[in-house]
């Protein structure tokens, strides 16, 4: 089920080249995303996880969230106070999304963005879409979420000790410039 996440924190984004989470399984492309309790996000995130657990598992859903929710590796939304040692957990609640594939990572205007640009960025508000799925394998049951297109909204203060840099935060120091400071 697709969730519409708006003006939501940045964390752990790996956009631009799929990486290892926690060292298993395959390089995935992924994305934290945190926001606080009852907020527009988590309700929609929250209404999905109830029908995508009513599909699955009928009238055994609420049930089995309850006992999915205790483990956090089988359940892609979080309590920031698990993670509180990090900037913006405290507080917040957080979902967590991969995928196999790149996705589209666009600026406020809708053009496209590369690594280049410097953003998205770990702090920084996004919009951004998640597919919620249950999952009922081998290896349990569980519910997840997909990575989807992220669009940079707004910047935020960097998390991790990251500047957001300009060319005018810079002293020129071309040749002629330092020739001239040190005539």
């Amino acid at each position: 089920m697709r969730v519409a996440l708006k003006n939501v924190r940045l964390a752990f984004p790996k956009l631009w080249k799929a990486e290892q989470v926690m060292g298993q399984g395959d390089a995935k492309f992924s994305a934290t995303f945190l926001f606080a309790p009852n907020s527009e996000a988590h309700l929609a995130i929250e209404s999905a996880i109830k029908a995508i657990a009513a599909e699955k598992w009928k009238d055994k859903g609420e049930a089995v969230v309850k006992t999915i929710r205790a483990n956090p590796m089988k359940f892609c939304l979080k309590d920031g106070e698990t993670k509180a040692q990090f900037a913006g957990y405290a507080g917040n609640l957080f979902l967590s999304a991969s995928s196999k594939t790149r996705v589209t990572v666009v600026d406020s205007d809708k053009t496209p963005l590369t690594q280049e640009d410097g953003k998205p960025y770990p702090g920084c508000y996004v919009n951004a879409f998640v597919d919620i799925w249950a999952d009922d394998r081998q290896y349990g049951k569980g519910i997840f979420a997909t990575l989807g297109p992220i669009q940079f909204a707004r910047d935020g203060e960097a998390f991790s000790g990251g500047l957001i840099a300009d060319a005018d935060d810079f002293d020129d120091v071309s040749e002629g410039a330092l020739a001239e400071e040190f005539a």
